[in-house]
């Protein structure tokens, strides 16, 4: 089965390889502007299933819905005292953002849409992770050195924990993943719950045990050849034309 990574982001492209994946990235093309009274949550998870649908136009214009393939899409935003922040887009806009972060606790929240699809039809779920962060209390000198590396003003929330940033993150409660802007243990349970084990996704080589405990599974299934591959998890919630 295919993955597509509905994302422009190298660090959520580096996440996943990281963790045995190997997607095609395709970058989404939709307006990112908040609606009215729209929470963050509802926000990130909007944005999610935009780029997700996106990205699937872009695969049937392409023709790369033959075979079955899984969409991953995701939306990042920075909550800091309440108010949503995304990137700041210039150096002193970075410069700004960090003296409010300085010494704070922010919530990164992802929103996260997975697609399976396959015979014409989308199983789909959208759900929303968070994640508390602690920022060091730079001095107003690291802070101007920081948003000169031009990094901050380029990636939501104005920090990375990954690259640049990582000196200026104090602590992490929840999923360290998240922050980064893609949820590792999030996607493995959504693509569980529309049938897809992680295993099946790999893009590494498997051992001879994986292959046999495998292999001998599907050889139990009435009408699945054991050379078939992994085993499919339950039936997918629900279900929508493609």
């Amino acid at each position: 089965m295919k993955l597509v990574l509905g994302s422009s982001s190298p660090a959520r492209l580096a996440t996943l390889h990281s963790a045995g994946l190997r997607p095609i990235a395709i970058s989404p093309d939709i307006d990112e502007t908040a609606h009215m009274d729209e929470g963050i949550d509802e926000l990130t998870a909007r944005l999610a299933e935009q780029k997700g649908n996106s990205v699937r136009r872009q695969l049937r214009e392409r023709g790369l819905l033959d075979e079955p393939v899984v969409l991953l899409a995701c939306d990042t935003m920075l909550e800091i005292e309440g108010n949503i922040v995304g990137k700041p887009g210039t150096a002193e806009k970075a410069v700004m953002r960090w003296y409010r972060m300085r010494s704070r606790q922010g919530v990164i929240h992802t929103g996260h849409y997975v697609a399976v699809l396959r015979d014409g039809m989308a199983h789909e779920q959208t759900r929303v992770a968070t994640t508390i962060v602690d920022f060091a209390d730079l001095t107003d000198a690291e802070i101007a050195d920081y948003a000169a590396t031009g990094e901050p003003q380029n990636v939501a929330g104005g920090f990375t924990i990954d690259s640049l940033g990582g000196p200026f993150v104090t602590g992490v409660h929840g999923d360290p993943h998240n922050v980064v802007g893609i949820s590792l243990p999030l996607v493995r349970q959504m693509l569980l719950d529309l049938g897809v084990s992680w295993f099946s996704l790999w893009d590494r080589p498997l051992s001879e045990a994986w292959q046999e405990r495998h292999g001998a599974i599907a050889a139990t299934k009435p009408g699945v050849p054991a050379e078939s591959g992994s085993p499919q998890g339950p039936a997918a919630p629900a279900n929508r034309g493609e």
